[in-house]
């Protein structure tokens, strides 16, 4: 079982060889129409932004993971059983679990390091998005205060202190959905008592259910306001489910398989998350200040078998990745609001972020869940320190600036069952970052942004010198891999009731991290770029009715001019919102995952496919309300996911290289009775 090692200790050790600044700043938020947030004056750059509540639930979502897709040009999805982590793609990245889009909830990381499946495994099945009071998110390098992990985008979920009315729903679905969710936040000694409870289970139109079963709660205990006040908050989160993972195409052709069959049936995992926090705000009219710090404790038994029987033709190519960790860590910011003259303003930032995650995990090949035998087992001690230093200076009425630089170190400890690959590593990068803002008029503004920005790679192959399998020798990979962005954007509402914002972006990086299909994981691979352009509209023509259009394309090459294998090569979304007409709300979806190429070459490609959601509700009195859910209106045939790889079935003689895929799941609905009071 894993032991939390002092942070303390760690970050000595770290040196011995040799949420963001927003929630720190009073904004005045200008509204469009009462719905959307204004970004203008407000945000370093075009594809910068904030969905608040109200619009978050008007989202139809059929896996918490959806509700990221609030961030313009980001597709969600699954290639699994339904506890595990999300697929992400954003900005021409198959982002696998999370890699290259860090993630937080209320300012702990959800982005894990040196995991088990994937580097920056990001798990969010955990959040309740009735507590979602806000989502912030941010594309490209270009702030100082993000870190790891960020280069792609970040997303900062923050739950609320106090919710408007306590609330209690319930959910009923096919394909055995049900979910019970109870959320209050009495006056308690002086202060809020936010507390939660969910419990959830859906199997899923698969020929072996899911089985899913989701037990959730989280308990915050707040005194003061949002920037000036304090707050404890506890979580707990246990998921376990079966999977029915990607299947060969050929499978399906010849009859087979059918489209949502699985090839072996003891797939699946469970996963618990538990963790403790707490931040502190003290917010004057010359500065603030804000300090953060949590633990957490994450577990996960990963089963699968891509490859089926092409590396064990008796016992299968099933393996096991568990995953044990406690993460610590403390973040400080401090800003001095400084004014000089008339029209010249500054606000500068100094900030430290430090953290600790104590990892034991393995490979082992497996049979049924059982183990067979054992490739590698690892502990690994990952530690991380940051300082940043950011000033934004109105210059005047039309011109501000943002510049920043940030350090980071990191150690890489890594104790491994093979002598060969144990050792030490460190790692530092230093991330200058700078945009400029002009704004001719009230209602627009031009961005120009640069910055630097890096992902960490998995620790055990910064020391590695064999391959756990085969025991060929292997290249260390960097601990660091760098990225650089730039970027020129536009945000206007010179059009009453309507927001656009257009960006045109260019991002570097040294490594690409690789999927691995037939170990599940990742690798430090060859440099990339990537060229794109997105647009985002928001326009709210009747107090009743909004609509919003997304749309990204992206150019994504390696160095040596290859293809990237999943890099999505366009998006978007079409919304309907309507609200308040008399008792009825609903909103109508329609998104558009574009195709990507599946090998280098360009030769095999997946589809595009486009799905629509909806939803409508009606309101049977002050504080009852019904609503209907509908996923995949249309009931499209499409996949979730593909990947393309060689696997052998049973009964081949030889592996194939074929295209393997996930489906969407079928046409479906949910009823939810909520009662408020």
């Amino acid at each position: 079982m894993p032991t939390l090692r002092p942070l303390s200790c760690a970050l000595a050790a770290l040196f011995a060889c040799g949420a963001a600044h927003a929630d720190d700043l009073v904004l005045q938020r200008v509204l469009v129409e009462g719905s959307r947030l204004s970004q203008l004056g407000i945000a370093d750059s075009a594809n910068a932004g904030t969905v608040g509540q109200k619009e978050l639930a008007a989202r139809t979502t059929y896996r918490p993971g959806e509700m990221l897709e609030a961030m313009p040009g980001l597709i969600a999805s699954q290639h699994s059983g339904e506890g595990k982590a999300n697929q992400f793609y954003l900005r021409g990245f198959n982002l696998d679990h999370g890699t290259d889009l860090a993630t937080w909830v209320d300012g702990m990381p959800v982005n894990q390091r040196s995991h088990a499946h994937g580097q920056g495994w990001t798990d969010v099945n955990f959040l309740i998005p009735e507590l979602v009071g806000r989502l912030d998110y941010r594309k490209g390098p270009y702030a100082s205060h993000d870190g790891d992990f960020a280069s792609a985008g970040s997303v900062e979920i923050s739950y609320a202190n106090r919710l408007a009315k306590d609330i209690a729903s319930v959910t009923l679905g096919q394909d055995g959905f049900a979910r019970a969710m109870l959320a209050g936040s009495p006056d308690v000694l002086g202060g809020t008592l936010l507390y939660a409870l969910e419990g959830m289970k859906n199997d899923g139109p698969w020929t072996r259910p899911d089985d899913y079963r989701k037990r959730n709660g989280m308990l915050r205990y707040s005194r003061g306001y949002a920037n000036n006040g304090w707050s404890v908050t506890a979580m707990a989160y246990q998921g376990r489910w079966n999977a029915t993972d990607q299947i060969p195409l050929r499978a399906l052709e010849n009859g087979t398989l059918g489209r949502f069959d699985a090839i072996d049936g003891t797939d699946g995992g469970n996963a618990r998350r538990y963790s403790l926090s707490g931040v502190w705000r003290q917010t004057g009219s010359e500065s603030a200040s804000k300090v953060s710090a949590y633990v957490i404790r994450n577990a996960l038994d990963l089963y699968s078998n891509f490859t089926y029987f092409m590396n064990d033709p008796v016992n299968g190519d099933q393996f096991a990745q568990p995953d044990r960790r406690v993460t610590s860590g403390l973040d400080a910011t401090h800003t001095w609001h400084l004014h000089r003259g008339a029209t010249t303003a500054s606000d500068l930032m100094v900030g430290v972020r430090l953290q600790n995650d104590n990892i034991f995990n393995g490979l082992y090949d497996t049979r049924a869940r059982q183990r067979l035998a054992t490739t590698r087992e690892d502990h690994v001690v990952e530690t991380s320190g940051a300082l940043f230093v950011e000033s934004v200076t109105h210059w005047s009425k039309t011109v501000r600036t943002v510049a920043g630089v940030r350090a980071d170190r990191f150690r890489f400890d890594v104790e491994s069952s093979l002598a060969a690959n144990s050792g030490r590593a460190y790692d530092t990068q230093a991330s200058p970052s700078a945009s400029l803002i002009f704004a001719p008029v009230a209602s627009t503004e031009f961005y120009v942004n640069y910055g630097h920005g890096f992902h960490s790679n998995d620790a055990r192959g910064t020391v590695a010198s064999i391959d756990p399998k085969t025991r060929d020798p292997l290249e260390r990979a960097p601990g660091l891999a760098r990225s650089r962005g730039m970027e020129l954007g536009l945000r206007t509402q010179a059009i009453p009731k309507m927001q656009t914002a257009v960006s045109l972006y260019r991002l570097d990086f040294d490594s690409e991290l690789t999927y691995i299909g037939d170990a599940g994981t990742t690798e430090a691979g060859e440099a990339s770029r990537r060229v794109g352009i997105e647009l985002s509209n928001y326009w709210r023509p009747l107090k009743w009715l909004s609509v919003d259009v997304d749309a990204a394309f992206a150019r994504a090459r390696s160095s040596n001019g290859d293809r990237i294998p999943g890099a999505v090569e366009g998006v978007g979304q079409l919304a309907l919102t309507v609200d308040k007409v008399g008792p009825w709300s609903g909103a109508l979806r329609l998104r558009y995952f574009g195709p990507r190429p599946l090998i280098e070459d360009n030769s095999v490609r997946s589809q595009a496919s486009t799905t629509l959601n909806g939803r409508i509700g009606y309101k049977v009195g002050k504080d009852l309300q019904l609503e209907l859910e509908a996923f995949n209106l249309a009931n499209r045939r499409a996949s979730a996911i593909d990947y393309y790889y060689a696997s052998q079935l049973a009964g081949e003689s030889s592996p194939r290289d074929d295209i393997h895929f996930h489906p969407i799941e079928p046409r479906s609905l949910r009823l939810t009775l909520t009662k408020t009071w």
